[in-house]
């Protein structure tokens, strides 16, 4: 098992990143959570299987279609007991 936060940047909000992710997470059974941040970014917390983790991170440093992924910071954390994988109120 495995938990990552990334926080990406670029053009990222306002173009359904948010929900891209969450699509992903969720099709790979992931736990965590997206959220949009005040400085215009979006951190994802992801955490399961090594190779699910890193399709997600994979997905999320390409981005839906009308996203421009700009920079990907990632910090390995402890895990948590999340609940499934859910769109967070932003931060």
């Amino acid at each position: 098992m495995n938990a990552i936060r990334l926080l990406i940047e670029g053009r990222v909000q306002g173009v359904g990143f948010r929900a891209f992710v969450a699509r992903e997470a969720k099709a790979r059974g992931l736990e965590g959570f997206v959220r949009n941040r005040a400085d215009g970014s979006v951190e994802a917390v992801l955490a399961g299987p090594d190779r699910d983790v890193a399709a997600v991170e994979a997905a999320c440093r390409r981005g839906p279609s009308l996203s421009r992924v700009d920079r990907v910071l990632r910090e390995e954390i402890a895990e948590e007991d999340w609940k499934g994988f859910s769109v967070a109120p932003e931060a």
